[in-house]
């Protein structure tokens, strides 16, 4: 109780985020004994400290593997990766393309505050151009990259975008990864008026959630191609992707019944076989 509400600097959206995660998990009802929350590290990072369910602080950029063995080892669980922008698509981004590829069975949240905000405030990957960051001090000239865009491409079966200001949205969009089988991705766009705000003169954690409300578009269903950021907006959000696909584990026990017959399928089931193969 020390650290409540949270330790997230004033203004910072990632506390919103994890009020609506809280809210997801109450609404959906889901059994808190097979939830396990994988973060890496940075701003975001912290959040698996603030659920009281099982939870892993994993190395930079490592959530997503660490995930994916505790998803394959025990496929019971509800397993949910919450980390921010730059550990899940700078040192992490390969790591997120192929989960998505394979199909994976985990839920990912991205909180997206454009920089890199624990360490200083370098330029990330979702920097827009233009924007100024401490290794860019006239202006990041690198395209930003498109994070539903790009699960879209990987293979991800759900993909949504909302802001912090879009709370209501948010959670809504919680609830039906939990019932949505594959690899998941919902992308949060959050202020860090200590950093990103401040140096890009966009005033405090109040202003971005105005300048959110304004620029913001609904259109669920929009091609991801069109849903790039830019430094002015406008921003749409929305549930962009919700698709059926086969996930890794089905595969792998489709493939593992059309080899080792029936008895794949019987006790003591395939991690015992898989041992033996």
């Amino acid at each position: 109780m020390d650290r409540m509400p949270h330790i997230w600097c004033a203004g910072c959206g990632i506390g919103t985020t994890v009020n609506c995660f809280a809210r997801a998990l109450l609404n959906s009802k889901v059994n808190l004994d097979k939830v396990a929350v994988v973060s890496g590290i940075g701003c975001a990072g912290r959040v698996a400290g603030y659920v009281r369910v099982d939870s892993f602080h994993t190395t930079h950029g490592r959530a997503i593997p660490f995930a994916t063995g505790l998803k394959l080892a025990n496929p019971t669980l509800q397993v949910v990766v919450y980390s921010g922008d730059g550990d899940l698509f700078a040192i992490g981004g390969n790591h997120f393309i192929h989960a998505a590829h394979r199909n994976i069975d985990l839920k990912v949240i991205c909180v997206n505050n454009m920089i890199y905000a624990m360490t200083g405030g370098q330029v990330a990957p979702t920097t827009p151009a233009g924007a100024t960051a401490t290794t860019a001090p006239y202006g990041a000239f690198e395209p930003s990259m498109n994070l539903v865009s790009l699960a879209e491409a990987a293979g991800a079966t759900y993909v949504a975008r909302w802001t912090a200001f879009h709370v209501t949205q948010l959670s809504r969009s919680m609830e039906e990864v939990f019932k949505k089988k594959g690899f998941c991705f919902i992308e949060v766009l959050s202020p860090c008026p200590t950093l990103y705000q401040r140096r890009n003169k966009m005033g405090e954690g109040l202003d971005t959630m105005k300048y959110y409300k304004e620029v913001s578009r609904i259109r669920h269903g929009a091609p991801t191609a069109e849903c790039g950021l830019s430094k002015t907006g406008p921003i749409l959000v929305g549930k962009f992707v919700d698709r059926e696909r086969p996930d890794f584990l089905e595969l792998l026990r489709c493939q593992m019944v059309s080899s080792l017959g029936e008895r794949f399928l019987e006790p003591p089931g395939y991690a015992a076989l898989l041992r033996q193969v």
